[in-house]
């Protein structure tokens, strides 16, 4: 008898032990999801190693001739690292936007040195250079171009002497971005609603907030148009299909994550209630994205969508109070795929703290703070 006694007492010591390691993790995770200091000096970790990394490298390249058959770092010289270009080039996003945010942070240094030998004149008319090629103008359309801009738009806004130098070189690049939009979205019949790099809807939200920050009309009329063309008659979105096994964008989220950027907030409303109106409702339930083998450089593509699904829902909360009921989901989708960010393997490390970086900017401002003084405001 004394000994269930005692098996009884060690169970509940066990659980109320059990219960106050859970009541740690969870406040350890609400701590873990915020972009402080020690955050931003472990996620810019990553592109510092890789952003002259060579190799491994996949090009996406189509050869003319074998005169083309040249070095990663000879064919891109300002983003041939991090396996592939557009992972390079958020990569530079990531170094400046917590260079600016945390002017004091440790790899200061090393960052602005890297940024240095990479973002000079030389590098980046070699760039726009390699657009003019034969079969080289759909280089990365849209989802390298869109990233670009946001690169520019980073070293636009920051009041940093060498960030000027930075911006000014890379501005022919992405001023050659947006003519290529000029050019291809009236060509545009019908929108790519995949979950991974052509998605059409992703390819125009930063543009968007490009177009807001230079006072590009033009880009921003045919922005809005597109958007309107491609997506405001679309009905009960199939958001139970999602994700696809190598998606790592949500093609759902991506779409609404857009629509709020060109919609009054009425409208917008009114929208989501026809296009995905179980979101309203405070029960509004989305499974993480699970990954089986971050070795796999398609498989680890669902942190990703974890990541694109957190930013979309974030924005979504802070744009509009009716929908602030998503925070947590945001927050399980963040906490889902954060831990496997530095801790996994190189086809996840070269690219992932960008997602990472640009949903925790979502969870601590809410909506970029573009939309908000220049989209949002008096809607």
């Amino acid at each position: 008898m004394k000994y269930f006694q005692l098996i009884i007492v060690i169970t509940l010591l066990l659980s109320c032990q059990h219960s106050k390691n859970t009541k740690k993790e969870k406040k350890t995770d609400k701590a873990y999801l915020k972009l402080n200091l020690k955050q931003a000096e472990r996620l810019v970790s990553l592109p510092l190693k890789c952003i002259q990394q060579e190799y491994p490298n996949k090009l996406m390249q189509t050869l003319n001739d074998s005169s083309d058959l040249l070095s990663p770092e000879v064919l891109h010289p300002a983003f041939y690292g991090c396996f592939d270009w557009h992972s390079s080039v958020h990569g530079h996003w990531l170094m400046v936007t917590l260079l600016k945010r945390f002017p004091k942070i440790k790899q200061e240094q090393e960052i602005r040195n890297k940024l240095n030998q990479q973002l000079t004149k030389e590098n980046i008319q070699k760039e726009v250079a390699y657009f003019s090629r034969k079969y080289a103008g759909s280089f990365e359309r849209t989802y390298g171009w869109v990233w670009l801009l946001k690169l520019q738009y980073a070293l636009s806004t920051f009041e940093d002497k060498e960030a000027k130098v930075w911006a000014k070189n890379l501005q022919p690049l992405s001023d050659l971005i947006v003519d290529k939009y000029m050019d291809f979205l009236p060509k545009l019949n019908y929108p790519i609603r995949t979950g991974t790099h052509s998605n059409t809807a992703f390819g125009l939200t930063f543009a968007y907030d490009y177009a807001l920050l230079t006072a590009n009309q033009k880009l921003q009329n045919l922005i809005m148009k597109r958007a309107k063309d491609f997506y405001l008659n679309d009905k009960k979105s199939p958001i139970a299909y999602e994700p696809s096994g190598y998606d790592f964008l949500s093609p759902t989220l991506e779409t609404m994550d857009l629509m709020r950027r060109i919609l009054s907030k009425v409208d917008f409303y009114n929208w989501v209630k026809k296009y995905l109106p179980q979101i309203l409702s405070k029960d509004f339930k989305l499974e993480v994205g699970k990954v089986s083998d971050r070795t796999d450089g398609h498989l680890v593509h669902l942190d990703g969508v974890n990541f694109s699904r957190a930013w979309c829902l974030y924005g979504l909360a802070h744009h509009d109070v009716r929908f602030k009921h998503l925070i947590p989901l945001a927050d399980k989708h963040l906490a889902h795929s954060l831990p496997s960010v530095v801790d996994g393997d190189y086809m996840g490390e070269h690219w992932l703290a960008s997602f990472a970086l640009q949903a925790l900017i979502e969870k601590e401002s809410g909506a970029y703070n573009i939309s908000n003084n220049l989209l949002v405001k008096g809607k």
